[in-house]
């Protein structure tokens, strides 16, 4: 990931001080916390919410006993105008979507855009490239394919750029460059449309703004491009077929359990 002096500031997310101390639940530690969505990849608007994803960790009764703790926790508000987003899943559910070919996860924990750390948030990144595997191909390619529809039905930028930035991530990643998910980066790295730089500059002026003056067949002829890029960086890519971090996964979180 890009890392700024200020990575928050420098993504245009606003201080989030007054809001730390409610992101945690009383009797679940809250393991990290780090901002997603729009500002991680690069194209904020001035409207845009803040999306906060995340790890908690709930007490070892909830996982025992006959009262199931939640494994995942949505919560959506508002101070005082600012419009958040938060979703933290259990430190076990998390390890298992690591194992899988999930890279919103991958994104999530590697965001350095980090509002809440810990000693298991470092353990956690560190064993990051040991889980990305060939198959986090798909993710990408069906990612971009989910987005590219919504775009054919609304029109908008915003899954448009969805669908280029998960095509650009996805040929990074194969090509052994990392997860990376900021767009701008992205295309300092990666040839692609000439266009994208403007998007990003609109899509600043509204969060459900119009792609407008976009010639849908000649943008389908740039995603249909960027496809077979990643096709071709997936079987060309040295990644493993399967993660290697599940033991060192499953010593984690039972480590970190135990000790709570």
């Amino acid at each position: 990931m890009t890392i700024h002096a200020d990575p928050l500031h420098a993504a245009g997310v606003p201080d989030l001080s007054p809001v730390r101390p409610e992101l945690a639940t009383p009797g679940q530690p809250l393991l990290f916390a780090t901002v997603s969505g729009a500002h991680l990849y690069g194209f904020p608007s001035r409207d845009s919410d803040v999306d906060l994803r995340g790890v908690h960790l709930l007490p070892l009764a909830d996982l025992i006993g006959l009262r199931e703790g939640e494994e995942t926790r949505t919560r959506m508000w508002n101070r005082e105008g600012l419009e958040l987003d938060l979703v933290t899943h259990d430190l076990l559910k998390f390890c298992r979507l690591m194992l899988r070919r999930n890279g919103y996860v991958l994104e999530q924990l590697l965001s350095p855009l980090v509002v809440h750390t810990s000693e298991v948030h470092r353990e956690l990144a560190a064993l990051a490239p040991a889980a990305v595997t060939r198959q986090h191909g798909h993710h990408y390619r069906g990612f971009a394919a989910t987005q590219w529809r919504l775009y054919e039905r609304n029109g908008e930028l915003k899954p448009l750029l969805y669908t280029f930035r998960a095509l650009l991530t996805g040929i990074q990643l194969m090509r052994g460059g990392g997860v990376e998910a900021h767009l701008p980066t992205l295309l300092d790295r990666i040839t692609a449309p000439a266009y994208l730089p403007e998007l990003i500059e609109a899509k600043a002026l509204a969060e459900h703004g119009p792609a407008t003056g976009m010639g849908i067949a000649h943008v389908a002829r740039d995603v249909e491009t960027l496809h077979a890029a990643l096709d071709e960086a997936q079987a060309a890519s040295r990644l493993p077929e399967e993660s290697t971090a599940h033991d060192a996964l499953h010593d984690l979180a039972v480590r970190t359990r135990t000790a709570a």
